[in-house]
């Protein structure tokens, strides 16, 4: 396998601003964006040209200006006029009166869910038969002659009550389905809300949405060829913000294509925004389905139905947003639903489309690192919708939307069912079908997210924000910047990825945009010095610009890491090369450190390390050793003895090495961390062997992040970002996959998940002082990670460390030991203390009857 290729030329951008489309070269958005000729008629557009910015604040400010011409041109949009009347559409047709009586009805009568509701309702009779609810009626059969009750009238009142129950149910389920289907049946609402979101996003992001010309009339065909299977598109986004089903509806709207119908968590069906989204495309869905069968079922229908029906599904692969700037690994909530649609047979096929959705600054970012620091998330409301929306903040930058070469569904389940050693039909066991479908999922999610990244776009703030979080120094000149920027272009296009069309126009501008959109919050700059010099004023919140591009590096990152171990032991060059065996070893403990943080390469460790190497080599990165006989299991190829930083990038100050390095190692802390902090799940002294209890894990994870804060203000973390929630949530999963810890999950949602320290993980204390002693398989673990740590100057007498750092964790550690001790004395005591005026007979009869019938409503809706 050869090294990435820098991507072909690319075609030209498609540029999106209020109501004109403009087509660009291959380059970024220039301040004079002259008039475009159009895709086709449902591409033109009315207006004559003007700089995309003057455009965005020229159309809000028109009111003001001319009250007239602005009630004008909102009755274009209302009425339709031109390609605002959104007349040929490729697609299903969707906007009539009683689109959304015609879905529900449909749902209802969809086969899986009828079955369902009858055996939901045959399952609770039986309850009832159980219990003798029936008036006796278990009792009787029991007793009968020949085990056969031959009263027709207890027979007739089995029949009633199950219909009783199926008529419950069914009730449940179509005011379930009223409230989560998606109601776009209104072309004048469409038009109209299509007028009101471009108008808020072109004020936030002035330059508005790009996306690639070339892209956009290979969706078309595919569209149109869809159109005629009466086959659907499933557009499968990353998810930064709240702004991506946004672009993604207003782009299809634009570009003549049927809205497709948004998976959307009902946490943003408040009061105002939900009625809104869900006449604009959004289905409802609860957070959680828990054990609700009927609702689970239902949310199948409905999909099964979308997709029978051929119109266009939109949902997000990694569930919710990224809080990190970085891919999530994928959920297979929703994509499981959309692959049993398929694989089940009740749908004949579907149009898989991944999508990328860059921005040069995301709205809610702020919001994002409270929730990394460990703030609590604030629920959505219409006030803090609009608030988080920045609506009044004119440099956003742009947003790039691009389209990977959508696949087809059936056809990726039929590649993957061939690779199987053994078919699969109606006989094979259920067991071996789950495994099955669940590899078939899984593979889907990962190559989604691959492709994702592969036509991702780098944005120049991400840009910036990776120059300013990989220097050595405290900042850097503008010189100094606008060459690393241009390196750092080189090098994202030498990994195969793409870098926002510059259009010619210089780097220096380009920087100054940048600089511009990320803001003085971000990046300050120093007064009254020769040159403009820069430095990282908020590093914690560039790193979500920075995880933008880390999943272009991370297999040189890791070798280097790996490398690390003997370069930051210093001497001559000599001394700091490593052999290829440790270099493997501590590579692949780092893949597997981070196996659920980051997408790696399909390939397997020894095929992606080999690639990594020679294009390692080949940049003058490293220099490799080879052994000088070829004979061995590799076909008489050349095996690498050793790997050295080369001569040339020693002479230039390791300019390469320290930026892959520098992109991994706040990761690195965050898991040594994040195994440090394990420590304090080691029982107290004297703890009685039967109080081996477990620990609020939501409470360890927040000690955890104390941990964290106070190791880095006293000089033992180097990056703040490793106090990262997010990233820590992924060290503790890795943590619980290893067996290093035990979870104690319970189906309440009221009781909190627990953790503890597997036994043979447990670290030990002195005998005499109680203290946790730096050994053992736990501390070993640590050590592991902490070999390829950034060293700092605090951190050189392993020793002193181990003491000081162990001592606050075992402080910790002992405050949550010491809090689970009073809450179970607290509540063993409330349980034992007599009720004190209580309720009277009467009320306490009435207060039974009422939980009764709650009891009953719940039963029947929760069956």
């Amino acid at each position: 396998m050869n090294r990435p290729k820098s991507p072909p030329a690319a075609a030209p951008d498609l540029s999106i601003v209020g109501d004109t489309l403009t087509i660009h070269p291959a380059g970024y958005t220039e301040d004079a964006a002259g008039p475009s000729p159009s895709l086709s008629p449902s591409t033109q557009h009315d207006d004559t040209s003007s700089s995309p910015e003057r455009t965005a604040i020229g159309q809000m400010a028109r009111f003001r200006e001319s009250p007239l011409d602005f009630l004008r041109e909102i009755s274009l949009h209302v009425s339709g006029t031109g390609w605002r009347s959104y007349d040929h559409v490729i697609g299903q047709p969707i906007f009539y009166s009683g689109f959304s009586e015609r879905m529900k009805g449909m749902v209802m009568r969809s086969a899986m869910l009828r079955a369902k509701i009858g055996e939901l309702a045959e399952r609770r009779v039986g309850v009832e038969e159980e219990e003798g609810l029936l008036g006796g009626m278990a009792s009787i059969e029991r007793s009968g002659a020949n085990g056969m009750v031959k009263d027709e009238r207890r027979r007739d009142r089995r029949e009633r009550r199950r219909r009783e129950i199926e008529a419950s149910l069914a009730e449940v389920a179509e005011t379930w389905t009223d409230d989560m289907i998606c109601k776009m049946e209104s072309k004048r609402f469409i038009r109209g809300a299509y007028y009101l979101v471009t108008q808020l996003l072109t004020r936030a992001y002035h330059q508005g949405l790009h996306v690639s010309s070339e892209e956009v009339l290979r969706l078309r065909a595919v569209a149109e060829e869809a159109a005629k299977n009466k086959q659907s598109i499933i557009f499968l986004p990353c998810h930064r913000s709240h702004v991506d089903y946004v672009s993604l509806q207003i782009l299809c709207y634009r570009l003549g294509l049927a809205l497709p119908v948004v998976v959307a968590g009902d946490n943003l069906n408040f009061p105002v925004v939900g009625p809104f989204l869900q006449h604009a495309g959004a289905m409802w869905i609860r957070r959680s389905f828990g054990d609700d069968q009927l609702y689970t079922t239902l949310v199948q229908s409905y999909i099964d139905t979308l997709l029978q029906n051929g119109h266009n599904f939109e949902c997000f692969v990694e569930g919710g947003r990224s809080r990190t700037g970085k891919l999530l690994s994928p959920k297979f909530g929703i994509l499981g639903y959309l692959l049993d649609s398929v694989m089940s047979g009740r749908v004949k096929d579907a149009i898989v489309c991944p999508v990328s959705t860059q921005y040069d600054k995301v709205i809610e970012v702020d919001s994002y690192i409270s929730e990394l620091l460990g703030q609590p998330k604030r629920k959505e409301s219409l006030s803090e919708f609009l608030s988080a929306s920045s609506i009044l903040s004119l440099k956003l930058g742009r947003v790039d939307v691009r389209f990977h070469e959508p696949w087809s569904l059936r056809g990726f389940i039929d590649e993957q069912l061939s690779r199987l050693p053994t078919p699969i039909d109606d006989t094979t066991p259920l067991t071996r079908q789950s495994e099955v479908r669940l590899r078939i999922l899984r593979t889907m999610g990962y190559r989604v997210l691959k492709e994702i990244n592969d036509v991702s776009v780098v944005m120049p703030t991400a840009l910036i924000g990776t120059v300013l979080l990989t220097l050595r120094g405290r900042g850097v000149g503008k010189s100094e910047l606008i060459r690393r920027v241009e390196w750092l272009s080189e090098r994202v296009k030498s990994q195969g990825g793409r870098v926002a069309h510059f259009a010619g126009l210089p780097t220096s501008t380009v920087v100054e945009r940048g600089l511009e959109v990320l803001g003085s919050n971000l990046v300050g700059t120093v007064q009254g010095l020769p040159e403009e010099t820069y430095y990282a004023v908020d590093r914690f919140q560039l790193s979500f610009y920075r995880n933008m591009t880390i999943h272009l590096f991370i297999l040189p990152a890791l070798v280097s890491a790996a490398m690390y171990t003997r370069v930051k032991l210093g001497g001559a060059p000599e001394s700091q090369r490593i052999s290829f065996h440790d270099l493997k070893a501590q590579v692949f403990f780092l893949s597997q450190l981070f196996r659920g943080e980051f997408i790696f390469p399909t390939e397997g460790l020894d095929t992606n390390l080999d690639h990594t190497l020679r294009a390692l080599e080949s940049d003058a990165v490293v220099t490799l050793t080879r052994s000088a006989s070829g004979d061995g299991d590799d076909g008489g190829r050349q095996q690498i003895g050793f790997a050295a930083l080369s001569g040339e990038e020693r002479r230039l100050g390791r300019e390469n090495f320290d930026f892959y390095c520098f992109l991994i190692w706040p990761f690195i802390e965050a898991s040594w961390l994040g195994a440090v902090s394990l420590m304090m799940l080691a029982p107290p002294p004297n703890a009685p062997p039967e109080e081996d209890v477990g620990l609020d894990l939501k409470k360890v994870q927040d000690r955890a992040q104390l941990l964290g804060k106070t190791l880095y203000h006293q000089g033992d973390l180097s990056y703040f970002e490793a106090v990262n929630k997010e990233t820590l949530k992924n060290a503790y999963q890795r943590f619980e996959e290893e067996g290093i810890i035990v979870l104690s999950k319970s189906r309440d949602s009221k009781t909190p998940t627990t953790v503890k320290i597997a036994r043979e993980w447990a670290p030990k204390r002195d005998v005499a002082t109680g203290a946790i002693l730096p050994e053992g398989r736990l501390w070993q673990f640590a050590e592991d990670i902490s070999q390829s740590r950034r060293e700092g100057k605090n951190r050189r007498d392993g020793a002193t460390v181990g003491a000081r750092v162990l001592r606050l964790a075992d402080v910790c550690g002992r405050e949550l030991f010491e809090d689970e001790r009073v809450a179970r004395e607290k509540a063993r005591v409330g349980s034992l203390r007599p009720q004190q005026d209580g309720p009277t007979d009467e009320e306490d009869v009435a207060g039974k009857a009422r939980r009764r019938r709650r009891g009953i409503a719940a039963a029947r809706a929760n069956l």
